[in-house]
C-alpha cells in the first residue's frame, strides 16, 4: 500500500479520533506532507523512537505509541506470568501530549494483563530508571524527546536493570511491533485496576539516595546557605527533584521562576537545550542581578545538565558537555582521593567520542578508564558487569552530550545528581577561595589544552537515515592516512570492531559492542569521529584536538575541519 492509500485509509477510518480527522483533512492537497506522514514507519531502535507530533504512521501520536506499547506488552507476556505481575513503570516529561501518551501506554499494558505503574505527575528520566529498579519491574517507559524542539516527542524503553533496553531485547520488541499492520487496531483500557500509582515514598528515597553521594559536607556546611548560584529547569521535570536535593543539603540557589512552569511550548527559549548559552540567557541575566558566577540548567526530561560560568573578563561562557564532564571528573576523583575513599579498583566510563582529556585525569589519579559506544545504556552495562564480577568499582560515567552519572541508583544520565554535584562543587571551590572557572584553567595548565567540538550535518526526507549511514559506510572503504596536515595514526571501524594501526601495519579486534561509526586517531592524542545519530536525522562529526593553548587549537580546528569536509564530500559521491 502506498502513502496515498494509507493516508486515505486513516482518514476514512471511523476509529480515528476527531483531532486526527481534522488534522489529516487539512493536508488533503499537500502531497509532500502526506508522503512524509505516511511514506514510512517510525524507526524503533535501542533508544526507542522519536518524531514530530502529529497523525500518520511516521509521526508521534496515540496510535504509533499504542502500537509500540503493544509490541512491548507482547514481549513481556512472552517472558511469562511473573514478568506480567512485575509489570512496567511509566513516566513522562512536560512536552505536548506526554501525559496522554503515558496514560494510553498504561492502558495498552493493562489490556494485555500486564501490571502498569504510572507516575501521577512529570518525573525525569533518572527517576524512571530508579523506579524500574526500586519497584523491580521488568521494564520501563519514558515519554520524552529530551532536548528536542517543542514539536517533537518520543518513547524510550528500559530493561529490568534500569538501563535502556538491550539491543537483543529491543529486536524482540520490534519483531512484535512489526506484526501490527493496522495501527488503529490496538486497544487501551485506561480505567483498568492493573494500572497502579507509583508509591510516593519513591521520591523521598531517591533524594535520600542522592544525598548519600555528597563529597564535601564541610564546605557545604560553611558556604551552602550563602551561595550565589542560579538554576533553571527550562520548563522541565527537573524542577522539583533538583530543588529538593539542594534544599536537603542546605545549598542556597536562586531559581529562574518564569522557567519553572510546565510549559509545553517552552515559550521562553528557542530550543529547550541547556547546552546552549541562549537557553540559559534568563539564568545569566538573573545571575548578573544577584551576583552569581555559575548558572546551570536541566532539559525537559532532566537527563542533561548545561552550565555557564563567568570568566576572568566578567562575561558568561557556556561550557561544553566535555568541559562540564572534566570538571565533575576532576572534582569527584580529587575529593575521593583527599578523603581516603577512593576504591582500589575505581573505574570511570565514557563514550569513545567524549573528550580525550579524561584519560590524562584518570591516569593521574590511578583510575581505570573504559570507553563505550555512544549511548548511556552501554555505561549502564559496565555497571551491571562490574557488580557481577567485582572487577571494578564504578565511580563516574559521562558523555559529551551533557550526560553524567555518579552512583548506581540509576542506569541512565542523571541531571539531578549532576546538579547536586555542580552546586556542591561551587561550594567546595568557594570554600577554598577559588572559582569553578579558575579550576578549569588550572586543569588546562596541568594536563594541556584540549578543544572538543561536535558538528551536526542535518539530513531530511524519508531516506535521511539511509543516506547518513551510506556516508559512513563509504568512509570505511576509503584508506585515510592523513587529514590535511594531520597524520592519522590509526583507524577504527566500530561496525567491525576493528582497529588498524598504520605505524605497525596491524589490524586488531576491539572488545566493544559494534555500531556504525568511524574514528580517526591523530598523532599527538587528537581524534575525529563520524557517526549517524541514532535518534535524529543528523550526521555527527566529533573533533578532539590536543594543543598547547586555546588559540592554537582553534586555528588547527579550522584546518582540520576543511580536510574532514573534503573527505565527507568524497564519501557522498562514492
Amino acid at each position: 500500500m502506498d502513502y496515498r492509500n494509507t493516508y486515505q485509509t486513516w482518514l476514512n477510518d471511523p476509529r480515528l479520533c476527531e483531532e486526527g480527522k481534522r488534522e489529516l483533512a487539512s493536508i488533503v492537497n499537500d502531497e509532500k506532507e502526506k508522503e512524509y506522514r505516511f511514506g514510512a514507519l517510525p524507526e524503533f531502535g535501542t533508544a526507542g523512537m522519536r518524531g514530530i507530533i502529529g497523525y500518520g504512521t511516521n509521526m508521534m501520536n496515540i496510535y504509533t505509541v499504542m502500537r509500540a506499547t503493544q509490541g512491548l506488552a507482547s514481549f513481556v507476556k512472552s517472558l511469562g506470568q511473573e514478568a506480567m505481575e512485575r509489570g512496567v513503570v511509566i513516566s513522562y516529561d512536560t512536552r505536548r501530549k506526554s501525559e496522554e501518551f503515558a496514560r494510553v501506554s498504561a492502558g495498552v499494558l493493562a489490556k494485555n494483563g500486564v501490571k502498569a505503574y504510572l507516575f501521577d505527575d512529570v518525573h525525569p528520566v533518572p527517576m524512571l530508571s530508579y523506579a524500574v529498579r526500586y519497584l523491580k519491574t521488568v521494564a520501563g517507559i519514558m515519554i520524552t524527546a529530551s532536548h528536542n524542539p517543542k514539536e517533537y516527542n518520543g518513547y524510550k524503553v528500559y530493561g529490568a536493570d534500569g538501563a535502556q533496553m538491550s539491543p537483543e531485547d529491543t529486536a524482540q520488541v520490534v519483531s512484535y511491533i512489526d506484526e501490527i499492520e493496522d495501527f488503529l487496531s490496538v486497544e487501551s483500557d485506561v480505567e483498568s485496576p492493573l494500572i497502579l500509582p507509583v508509591p510516593t515514598q519513591l521520591d523521598e528515597d531517591y533524594i535520600d539516595e542522592l544525598s548519600s553521594l555528597t563529597l564535601s559536607p564541610e564546605a557545604v556546611k560553611k558556604c551552602g546557605a550563602d551561595l550565589k548560584l542560579v538554576y533553571t529547569p527550562v520548563h522541565g521535570s527537573g524542577y522539583k527533584p533538583v530543588m529538593k536535593i539542594l534544599e536537603k543539603l542546605g545549598i542556597n540557589v536562586t531559581v529562574v521562576e518564569e522557567q519553572t512552569k510546565k510549559d509545553t511550548e517552552f515559550s521562553t527559549v528557542k530550543v529547550p537545550n541547556p547546552e546552549f548559552k541562549e537557553t540559559l540567557s534568563m539564568g545569566i541575566a538573573l545571575a548578573e542581578k544577584v551576583g552569581a558566577t555559575v548558572v546551570f540548567g536541566t532539559d525537559p526530561d532532566s537527563d542533561r545538565l548545561g552550565v555557564a560560568l563567568k570568566d576572568e573578563s566578567g562575561d558568561f561562557v557556556a561550557l561544553s558537555g566535555n568541559q562540564v564532564g572534566i570538571l565533575l571528573l576532576d572534582y569527584i576523583l580529587g575529593r575521593l582521593q583527599e578523603s581516603g575513599k577512593m576504591p582500589k579498583n575505581a573505574a570511570v566510563v565514557k563514550s569513545f567520542v567524549t573528550t580525550g582529556m579524561a584519560k590524562a585525569l584518570c591516569d593521574d589519579y590511578g583510575v581505570t578508564l573504559y570507553e563505550t559506544p555512544v549511548g548511556f545504556k552501554f555505561i549502564g552495562e559496565k555497571i551491571k558487569q562490574w557488580e557481577a564480577d567485582g572487577k571494578h568499582t564504578y565511580v563516574f560515567g559521562f558523555e559529551e552530550s551533557c550526560g553524567y552519572l555518579r552512583g548506581t541508583h540509576a542506569r541512565d544520565k542523571d541531571a539531578v545528581v549532576a546538579s547536586m554535584l555542580c552546586a556542591e562543587m561551587v561550594c567546595y571551590y568557594t570554600y577554598l577561595g577559588k572559582t569553578v572557572y579558575g579550576r578549569l584553567q588550572e586543569i588546562y595548565q596541568k594536563y594541556g589544552y584540549v578543544l572538543d567540538k561536535n558538528v551536526s550535518l542535518q539530513y531530511s526526507g524519508l531516506n535521511a537515515m539511509k543516506e547518513m549511514n551510506g556516508v559512513v559506510d563509504a568512509l570505511k572503504k576509503m584508506p585515510v592516512t592523513s587529514l590535511g596536515d594531520f597524520k592519522v595514526a590509526a583507524f577504527r571501524d566500530y561496525s567491525a570492531a576493528k582497529r588498524t594501526d598504520y605505524k605497525r601495519s596491524k589490524t586488531e579486534e576491539m572488545d566493544i559492542p559494534k555500531c556504525n561509526c568511524v574514528y580517526y586517531e591523530i598523532e599527538g592524542g587528537s581524534f575525529v569521529c563520524v557517526r549517524p545519530s541514532g535518534t535524529e536525522p543528523k550526521l555527527k562529526i566529533y573533533y578532539s584536538l590536543k594543543s598547547k593553548d586555546e588559540a592554537t587549537a582553534n586555528a588547527e580546528l579550522e584546518k582540520l575541519t576543511v580536510a574532514v569536509n573534503e573527505l565527507l564530500q568524497k564519501a557522498k559521491q562514492a
